[in-house]
């Protein structure tokens, strides 16, 4: 009976800590349009930003939960960049998740 409720706990722990990520899918045609001004940065091979210096990440590929997280958390500031958080904060969640479903399809 011990092993059931642990098992049980797990289970729900895991659900809160995929976070608001498993409510929706997001819109992948609407996320493309609304991913424009992010390709300029996100889409290009090898950019490097000038200051400070490090790569700027290619998002084509990664999970849309991970994605969609990545924005929410630069819109509470639990990650530090000025200018994603200023893009993160300018959007909805809906229209988090559908940039993020953009971003996790295949060829982006």
């Amino acid at each position: 009976m011990k092993m059931r409720h642990l098992l049980i706990a797990a289970a729900a722990g895991g659900l809160l800590v995929s976070g608001p990520a498993l409510a929706d899918e997001g819109d992948p045609v609407r996320g493309a349009q609304l991913a424009e001004t992010c390709l300029g940065c996100h889409a290009v091979e090898g950019l490097r930003n000038a200051y400070p210096s490090y790569r700027v990440p290619k998002l084509g590929g990664q999970t849309e939960t991970y994605l969609f997280n990545a924005m929410l958390a630069y819109r509470d500031g639990m990650r530090a960049h000025p200018t994603m958080r200023a893009q993160a904060s300018s959007l909805s969640e809906e229209e988090m998740r559908d940039i993020a479903a953009f971003f996790a399809q295949p060829k982006q």
